[in-house]
């Protein structure tokens, strides 16, 4: 075994919990791990590189299945140059892209091939895509199968509205059609579990009320459009034996399902995302459309209740659903709620965000890698490869500092559009470094050579 280097420290953090030890990487892969000062003699006469962590947390690095990078189409709201730095700049080394806001959608094959081309050298992290469900094209052995053929790795599709026309909801017809495509594939369907029934009706109540107040969002987007469609979801996926996995839950009420689902043994999995688990609607201030993002952020026991689904298991893995847009079409001016496109941008606050909400919560680094590395990586069939300090995984890695204390700057973040609902926020959690196979991506306070000089992230298949 030739190593190209090693990377050792006090805190590493591997499946096994938190240890010192000294990851060996040769050509991009861990090779293996020994104890801090089992190293390669070649260390000692500067023939292998070795990477000091210290006192670091050395982690997995960050696999993040719900990102819109929005890239061919939209790139005045986002495009993979931009929101793959962020991903490095805040320790997420492989990310999987959604099939909507591009135009095309990933949602044919000349859809995912046109993605493809937009991410080729563009990508400073590894990328998977994800393809979409959307009326007609679920037939048994068609578009869907032509993807996953190709390389799509998961299936998305809405229960609602999505917000743009080229990514048109399924109705429950449509929904089951695709799940039994999806079961005889393999393939799991991440699912925007809200309804239009009763999203219809929250409208309705919110009517005439006033746009700049928060609580008139809340009001338009109630908990049972979400607590509905995972009632849906969970039926139908016992029904046809398709993998299902709920993005981004908002409502605790919904936990009741999500537990059944478990004791059931229904091949179901749950998401939430840094934002419901920091903020509360309570806090949200007049006009502030930065908070705004579709399922909404609720109430303050609501999110102490996602916490506690964390600690029982319910819901096992954290992602960010980075969605922005632009300035315009965020309402920054008017501050209306009603008409503000529903995103949140935190590729880069997403680690320091959950690391300040868990450690108050008792909590541990090793939590962390499961929440937001390992079970993301298990979700999108890349155990094995990415997600893990394990020997044969690819030697993706995060250098941070656990302690490190930071007040967000959003004209230091960056990702396109400089908006987050962070802004002026004390977040603890720093990343120090950030390593792709091996290779030093992104080291803090080098300046303008921060980052790499040329990208280098790779488009993921499918194990």
């Amino acid at each position: 075994m030739v190593v190209d280097r090693v990377v050792r420290g006090a805190r590493v953090v591997m499946p096994s919990g938190e240890k010192s030890a000294a990851v060996h990487v040769a050509k991009g892969k861990i090779a293996a791990i020994t104890d801090f000062d089992d190293v390669p003699v070649g260390v000692k006469t500067g023939g292998v590189e070795i990477i000091e962590a210290g006192n670091l947390v050395l982690m997995p690095g960050l696999v993040d299945t719900h990102v819109h990078i929005n890239d061919p189409g939209r790139t005045d709201w986002e495009g993979f140059e931009t929101a793959t730095r962020a991903a490095a700049a805040g320790g997420v080394t492989t990310l999987v892209d959604m099939p909507l806001n591009s135009i095309p959608p990933t949602t044919t094959l000349e859809g995912l091939q046109a993605k493809v081309r937009a991410l080729e050298a563009k990508a400073r992290v590894d990328v998977a895509l994800c393809g979409g469900l959307v009326p007609g094209n679920a037939k048994p052995h068609g578009d869907l199968a032509a993807l996953f053929r190709e390389g799509a790795l998961a299936f998305k599709c809405f229960l609602a509205e999505s917000g743009v026309a080229e990514f048109s909801h399924v109705m429950e017809d449509e929904l089951r059609e695709g799940m039994r495509e999806l079961a005889r594939l393999g393939a799991p369907l991440f699912v925007h579990a809200e309804l239009p029934e009763p999203l219809s009706e929250g409208e309705k109540a919110a009517m005439g009320l006033d746009p700049r107040k928060y609580e008139t969002y809340l009001r338009s987007r109630p908990r049972r459009a979400e607590d509905a469609a995972v009632d849906l979801v969970l039926r139908l996926a016992k029904e046809t034996g398709a993998q299902a996995h709920i993005v981004h839950l908002s409502s605790s009420d919904a936990l009741s399902t999500v537990r059944q689902a478990r004791d059931g043994r229904v091949p179901l999995t749950v998401e939430t995302c840094p934002h419901y688990l920091t903020f509360a609607s309570e806090e949200i201030p007049d006009g502030g459309t930065a908070y705004k993002c579709a399922p909404p952020i609720r109430e303050k026991d609501n999110r102490e209740k996602l916490w506690n689904a964390l600690r029982e298991g319910l819901v096992d893995q954290i992602v960010t659903d980075h969605s922005p847009s632009t300035v315009e079409l965020k309402c920054s001016g008017s501050g209306d709620f009603m008409k503000a496109w529903g995103g949140i941008s935190s590729l880069q606050i997403g680690l320091a965000a959950i690391w300040t909400s868990a450690r108050e919560r008792g909590f541990s680094v090793t939590d962390l890698a499961s929440w937001m590395s390992a079970a993301p990586a298990r979700l999108a069939g890349l155990t094995g490869r990415k997600g893990a300090i394990a020997v044969g995984c690819d030697a993706d890695l995060v250098l941070w500092d656990p302690d490190g204390q930071h007040s967000i700057d959003a004209t230091s973040l960056e990702h396109k559009n400089k908006i987050t609902p962070y802004q002026g926020r004390s977040l603890r959690g720093v990343v120090e470094r950030t390593i792709l196979r091996g290779e030093t991506i992104y080291e803090r306070g080098k300046g303008e050579e921060r980052f790499r000089q040329a990208p280098s992230g790779r488009w993921l298949r499918r194990s």
